[in-house]
């Protein structure tokens, strides 16, 4: 991997291994000989040789005496804190901003942007605090390779390439004038190698996620090497973390089928069962917040040791729960290297700060599955079953689950009319996997069989079982289990409920 120490991409994962004290023998010999020194990595084991260029710092502090070291950024309103001629690479970034310990959501609110080599569009978009490795806008103090936030200071050493110009932009899309923005930037000036690659970073946000459609964390055109992901997600409604059940996919240059696919969120990320001990901070990955009580997690997974190549395209895909069922918040930051140009970024989200839960849905006039009276379950259990994780839109966010039935197996339930008269039976119900088929009876007569098999869970919607005479207070219905579609696993019924229409 040190063959070609010219080229910057490639020595970039070397350069930060080594830079945690590898030993003396970690760069070979033939190496360091014939190299010029700027092109060496960095590390303790090279810091005697000589490096070409000049170290050039941007930076916030005051011109005239007396004066604060800090930047004001007016609400809705844009200030470049960074405008270098000439080439270079970015080396350390730091920056500061007073007032987001009173304001959390700032940090989410105030966009960076760098522009490089005079391009028209920026090749990083993303809101400060995601570009950090912070999620949702909180500030929690974590040390990783490329990236840390230490007691109040945000810091960044991706190395960031420019052959001519380098441009960094700030721009604040909150209400809240910004009155103290602190930063440094120090910029190696010397030349660059014709082919370093480009680094990019871009933001994205679905808020809700829509059931069987995954969250795309990026979609990239050219030549370069994927490194890193930033997440913020939560359930939207619902209980327990069952998003992180979705598994991550990478579709390198063009391919129909993932080349790299995983086992589940946490897992990607290097955690394990729904991160079982909490937060950590490793070099590579973390969790920078796990809030099992509000289901939300903020993670950070770095691709240093095993860049992902492409030369053509790149797609990377988050599951959102099996089957992309679980109604989420995904805000994710993807950070890359490539040729220029790239793709166009889409733009961003409306909507940068907190979003509520979504309420429970519920349907006018249902009759709840779960609260129906049941009895003389023939074979098999009866319980009310939350639907809450499913993501689906079931009324009330729970159903009346029936399982452990075979054929011929029977259940009475009862519902209540408010006077004797004929209504129209309408009924809601689950349709997935392990679903059978029942019939549904009402004083005897038989209205209708309900087909439950589906490839995934979700609800059946409105199904109308005609007109039925009915008696004021409970009625019997009679559901009586008919069978079951070949693919299917079982035989359950689920109930999400039924309405009496006029």
């Amino acid at each position: 991997m040190f063959s070609r120490l010219g080229s910057f991409p490639r020595v970039l994962a070397a350069s930060i291994v080594l830079a945690l004290g590898a030993g003396s023998d970690a760069i070979p010999a033939s190496a360091i000989a014939g190299s010029p020194a700027s092109s060496l990595p960095r590390s303790l084991e090279t810091l005697f040789l000589q490096r070409e260029g000049k170290t050039v710092q941007h930076s916030s502090h005051a011109t005239t005496a007396g004066a604060a070291d800090s930047w004001v950024v007016p609400a809705e309103s844009t200030v470049t804190i960074v405008d270098h001629r000439g080439a270079g690479v970015i080396r350390r970034w730091w920056m500061t901003v007073v007032q987001h310990v009173e304001y959390p959501e700032m940090l989410r609110h105030l966009i960076v942007r760098c522009y490089w080599d005079d391009e028209p569009t920026p090749s990083v978009e993303a809101p400060l605090a995601d570009f950090f490795g912070l999620s949702f806008g909180e500030v929690h103090d974590y040390a990783s390779i490329p990236v840390s936030v230490t007691s109040g200071g945000l810091n960044c050493y991706w190395p960031m390439p420019f052959h001519r110009h380098a441009r960094i932009t700030i721009e604040n899309r909150g209400s809240i004038p910004v009155s103290g923005l602190f930063f440094n930037v120090g910029v190696e000036s010397s030349k660059v190698p014709d082919d370093a690659l480009y680094f990019h970073a871009q933001f994205r946000r679905v808020a809700p996620t829509v059931r069987d459609r995954p969250v795309v964390v990026l979609e990239a055109t050219g030549s370069g090497q994927y490194v890193g992901t930033v997440l913020s997600a939560r359930t939207l409604r619902g209980k327990g973390p069952r998003f992180l059940e979705g598994n991550e996919r990478f579709f390198v240059d063009g391919e129909r089928e993932a080349s790299m696919e995983g086992t589940g969120t946490e897992d990607y990320f290097s955690g394990g069962l729904y991160f079982a001990n909490g937060t950590f901070a490793a070099p590579y990955h973390g969790v920078t917040v796990l809030d099992r009580d509000a289901n939300r997690v903020g993670a950070y997974r770095w691709h240093i040791p095993d860049p992902i190549s492409f030369s053509r395209s790149f797609r990377l895909e988050l599951q959102h729960g099996y089957d992309d069922n679980a109604i989420a918040d995904y805000a994710t930051t993807a950070f890359w290297y490539q040729t220029h140009p790239h793709a166009p970024f889409p733009g961003l989200p409306d909507q940068l700060g907190a979003i509520p839960d979504l309420p429970t849905l519920q349907v006018p006039g249902m009759l709840e599955g779960e609260k129906l009276r049941a009895e003389f379950v023939t074979k098999g259990q009866a319980r009310l079953q939350s639907t809450e994780e499913f993501g689906g839109s079931w009324s009330g966010d729970a159903q009346l689950l029936w399982t452990g039935g075979e054929v011929g197996s029977r259940i009475t339930l009862f519902i209540e009319a408010p006077e004797e008269r004929e209504y129209e039976l309408i009924g809601y119900f689950t349709r997935g996997p392990g679903f059978g088929n029942a019939r549904i009876s009402v004083a005897r007569r038989q209205l209708g069989i309900v087909d439950g098999f589906d490839k995934t869970m979700h609800p059946s919607g409105a199904r109308s079982f005609g007109r039925v005479p009915l008696k004021v207070g409970p009625n019997e219905l009679l559901i009586e289990i008919t069978g079951k579609d070949p693919r299917a696993s079982g035989y359950a019924v689920g109930v999400d409920g039924f309405r009496l229409g006029e």
